[in-house]
């Protein structure tokens, strides 16, 4: 169900779980959901609720009267069937006016039009105008789906990420082996994010923990502070797999990471990125608690990635540069293909320069095909689906051809794989097609 959240719709649902463990209930209400809003609220949602004189503090005092406290309640809550019911309608309105993603609007959209709740007691106590806000949101929401469009944007998400192949490589086999043996020392079931990272501390020889060990974490300390947790709370906020829900979102992370950094296999550093970039989990708490700069840190483990000059991190910083300067904050297979052209030294660029294609006329088709945006140039970068599922298959490409990185050629021969793609688009529009250039990579392999 969450695949389709934005961040900011996530953090809403990760709140109000939080809300209700600290408020000693044994399920997720409604009302938690309320509050989580209010807590998570910016821009035009939080004026409105600051019109009405609703504050956290405020709120919480409400939510309190209705809420029922459990003397001993389950360490795993879970949602109550009138939360269910908010997040199915959620669903509903995201669908009806025609948007893919879950915004952070379409949950306030939902929770404020809830009847079978105390949320319209609640928002009574503040003389809330459902109505109004009801109109401005929905106008906000219309807004977002115009400036959010891009035309990879409604493709489906590659589903088949090929999890399992994390497992595979030395750079990871000691990891995980090492996190498994402390998981059953500790007589768990399910590998979380504080294993694996207290594995990978273990390594006290390796560059990578000699990096971390600089900014005041070691391996001692953060047994430490594990040892000093009463719960494993911070893992679940998802479903029961494998790892935990923290886990399995951090080494998704830490897969989506190898790929953008040019690697064809996940390796520590990869996962210690993706603690600090998910910022979830007991592993990261641990580490906050420790006041590590986590900033620091991350541009400490890069460097020297970056200086080894992968060909595909070099085109993915280009194709991001690309981006900005139409002023898109999102990344389609059409950016790879001028990030390939921009890095101007790999086979791919060859073949393509071969077939004349040149940087200014190719800039020039990309812009008639996606236009000029207005997102915000500090927000992150996203990719599309497409973008993705082209990267994962030259991940794949590489893994196959057994090289350590993934190289420009792989992710030419994946964008060419997706003939719908905007990428192919433009290709076909600048009177190249996939042929020509099947036969141009050939030509330079003899």
């Amino acid at each position: 169900m969450f695949e389709r959240f934005t961040e900011r719709a996530v953090n809403v649902v990760s709140e109000a779980q939080k809300l209700a463990s600290g408020m000693g209930c044994g399920e997720v209400l409604p009302e938690h959901l309320l509050l989580a809003l209010v807590i998570e609220a910016k821009g035009v949602s939080l004026k409105l609720f600051r019109m009405y004189g609703v504050t956290s503090e405020a709120c919480r005092t409400e939510v309190e009267k209705y809420i029922i406290r459990t003397p001993k309640h389950k360490e795993n809550i879970h949602f109550s069937h009138s939360f269910k019911d908010i997040l199915k309608h959620t669903l509903d309105l995201a669908s009806r006016s025609g948007n893919t993603n879950i915004l952070f609007e379409h949950l306030f959209l939902s929770v404020i039009s809830d009847k079978n709740s105390n949320i319209q007691a609640i928002l009574n106590h503040f003389n809330f105008d459902v109505y109004n806000s009801r109109d401005i949101l929905t106008k906000l929401v219309q807004r977002k789906i115009k400036r959010l469009e891009h035309p990879e944007a409604l493709d489906e998400e590659n589903k088949n990420n090929n999890f399992e192949s994390i497992y595979e490589g030395e750079a990871l086999a000691g990891v995980l082996d090492g996190a498994v043996s402390k998981l059953s020392a500790k007589g768990y079931e399910i590998l979380g994010t504080e294993q694996i990272m207290a594995s990978i501390l273990e390594n006290a020889d390796s560059e990578l923990v000699k990096t971390i060990n600089n900014y005041g974490l070691n391996s001692t300390n953060f047994e430490e502070k594990l040892a000093e947790q009463q719960s494993r709370q911070a893992e679940y906020e998802g479903k029961k797999i494998i790892f935990t829900p923290n886990a399995f979102l951090m080494m998704n992370s830490a897969l989506q990471t190898a790929k953008e950094l040019g690697s064809s296999v996940i390796t520590p550093e990869h996962i210690v990125l993706s603690v600090l970039k998910t910022q979830k989990g007991l592993a990261y708490d641990i580490i906050k608690s420790l006041g590590i700069n986590t900033e620091g840190l991350s541009n400490d483990i890069l460097k020297p990635i970056e200086k080894q000059m992968p060909e595909t991190l070099t085109i993915m910083k280009l194709a991001k540069e690309e981006a900005r300067r139409i002023g898109r904050n999102i990344v389609g297979t059409e950016m790879f293909l001028l990030g390939i052209i921009a890095e101007g030294t790999s086979r791919a660029f060859e073949v393509l320069n071969d077939l004349e294609i040149t940087m200014k006329d190719a800039r020039m088709v990309v812009e008639n095909l996606v236009g000029y945006g207005n997102e915000y140039f500090d927000k992150e970068i996203i990719f599309t689906a497409r973008a993705k599922k082209v990267l994962e298959k030259a991940w794949l490409s590489a893994k196959k051809s057994n090289k350590p990185k993934i190289e420009a050629v792989d992710l030419l021969l994946a964008i060419i794989d997706e003939p719908d793609s905007l990428a192919m688009k433009a290709l076909d529009q600048l009177g190249v097609d996939a042929v020509e250039i099947k036969h141009g990579i050939q030509g330079q392999c003899i």
